[in-house]
């Protein structure tokens, strides 16, 4: 059904401000996701998935600005033995990144893949047009035609190290369209981090699929920068006993829309999705999952937690699909904030839809203040207050940052956090 005319003419515009990528193996795949996007259209508030966040500064053609922020902090993961692959406003820098090569895995970039044949022929856009049912994903769809550098990264057994995506961003009024596909041979392991604002607009993909028996790890950072506006999207596809887990940590940005579309494909898979977030004035961070069990005896887990103050607001959509024949699911869910003042909103929309009578799923959303006895107890033991509001912030975000198996990245994100809320204080 095409969309209606004014989403329409959004949709056009935004087409027209773009240039579509031609030459080699893509061509297909970005043809195919223009038409599928001029059907859908691009998003607005009143679509379902859109109602708590609005979606026009990640759909407008003029591009907003955002300024660029100096740091003296080391940039997160910097201590971590990893190869570097570096993009400035969303385009690959050679110089800044470390040579491409590294035992059990082949990398290349999307902007260089200008040839007929290429491995990544046959998933480039595949997850994402999967992605689209039940629920429209348009942003995501853009993306997949309009993208203009990334990553192509198969795994073929262990990676020595992990890979780590630095995104810079150094032109106040830059937008990056990035699309990377991940592929995992049956048994492989690879480790992603990602760090970095990327530009004052981004529009970013990320299509995983996880083969039999192999295990993908993820750990993202997104902050230093106020003023950015972006949206991200993950999708995976899991195989049988296979592993995906994901986290993120978010501070600052003034928008910010995470989604994850996940797919359990084979048996006795395992999906963890989790983000803890932290948010002062404006700013406004949602995180959209679906989780489609389509397996028997897969376990999900989503665990996301918001510390929101002066105004900010956060918003959490997360569904868990069990389809028929998905016996002996375990899907648990759950969404909490803490609200460190009245002003601050946090929306949320746990929906669960099962087809099979033998799982276990659950959901639960909670939003509240700070422990006033806790609060009381440290404040008598002479804890100043804004170090005790911090101590208890940082045990309520833990359930979610305990999803990190690493204890070294761990570290390093509770290190982000502790930072944040001693800029931050009271």
């Amino acid at each position: 059904m095409a969309a209606p005319a004014e989403k329409q003419n959004t949709t056009e515009a935004r087409i027209a401000a773009l240039d579509l990528p031609k030459g080699g193996w893509s061509d297909a795949a970005r043809t195919e996701a223009l038409t599928r996007l001029r059907v859908m259209g691009l998003p607005e508030r009143r679509d379902e998935y859109w109602k708590f966040t609005r979606p026009d500064a990640l759909t407008s053609v003029d591009v907003p600005t955002a300024a660029v922020l100096g740091t003296k902090e080391a940039p997160v993961f910097s201590e971590m033995d990893a190869l570097r692959i570096v993009f400035n406003d969303g385009v690959f820098d050679a110089e800044a990144s470390d040579d491409l090569a590294m035992a059990h895995v082949q990398i290349s970039r999307l902007a260089d893949s200008s040839s007929d044949i290429h491995w990544a022929a046959g998933l480039y856009g595949q997850l994402e047009a999967n992605g689209q049912a039940p629920v429209a994903r348009p942003l995501a769809t853009l993306n997949t035609a309009f993208a203009t550098d990334g990553v192509l990264i198969q795994v073929v057994g262990q990676a020595p190290k992990p890979i780590s995506l630095v995104y810079n961003h150094l032109n106040k009024a830059s937008e990056a369209i990035l699309h990377h596909v991940i592929k995992l041979d049956p048994g492989a392991k690879l480790t992603v981090l990602e760090a970095g604002p990327a530009a004052a607009r981004l529009n970013k993909v990320m299509e995983i699929d996880v083969a039999d028996g192999a295990a993908f790890h993820h750990v993202r950072a997104q902050g230093r920068d106020h003023e950015r506006c972006a949206a991200t999207h993950i999708f995976a596809r899991l195989g049988q006993e296979s592993v995906f887990k994901s986290f993120t940590l978010t501070a600052n940005g003034r928008l910010t829309r995470n989604e994850c579309v996940i797919e359990l494909t084979g048996d006795d898979a395992i999906a963890h999705v989790a983000g803890a977030c932290v948010g002062d004035g404006d700013f406004h961070h949602d995180d959209t999952v679906f989780v489609t069990h389509d397996a028997l005896r897969c376990e999900s887990r989503q665990v996301f937690k918001k510390v929101l103050r002066n105004g900010a607001i956060g918003v959490f959509q997360g569904k868990i699909l069990v389809k028929a024949g998905a016996q002996k699911t375990d899907g648990y869910q759950i969404s909490q904030s803490l609200l460190l003042d009245d002003d601050s909103q946090f929306l949320a929309k746990p929906e669960l839809e099962i087809y099979a009578d033998d799982v276990v799923c659950s959901h639960g959303s909670t939003s509240g203040a700070i422990d006033e006895e806790a609060l009381f107890y440290l404040r008598s033991r002479g804890v100043p207050a804004p170090t005790a509001t911090n101590l208890l912030t940082l045990a309520f975000l833990a359930e979610a940052v305990e999803e990190i198996e690493d204890e070294n990245l761990r570290a390093a994100l509770v290190d982000q956090l502790e930072g944040w809320l001693e800029r931050h204080r009271s």
